[in-house]
């Protein structure tokens, strides 16, 4: 394990103990738990969307019905009134 010995891992163990404390050490453990948590969901996330978006399942922040109604496609005349009103 890293080249780690148990004389080390044990004098690592002791030193966290005497820095943190045995109160903080189980918050330390529980905030760092739901960092990997997250991590794992935002690293399969983008996985998650295009297995649904294949599937023909709504995404996040679409309806269903969305879905099925937004099948045209905005022209240039579009386009040309979308630059009018910002200028």
């Amino acid at each position: 394990m890293f080249g780690l010995g148990t004389p080390e891992i044990v004098a690592i163990i002791v030193l966290v103990l005497i820095l943190f404390g045995g109160k903080k050490i189980p918050e330390i453990m529980r905030g760092l738990g739901e960092g990997m948590r997250e991590f794992r969901k935002a690293q399969n996330s983008p996985q998650d969307m295009l297995t649904r978006m294949a599937d023909g399942e709504p995404v996040a922040g679409e309806d269903a019905d969305d879905l099925e109604t937004e099948s045209s496609v905005d022209g240039p005349e579009d386009e040309k009134r979308t630059m009018e009103t910002t200028k």
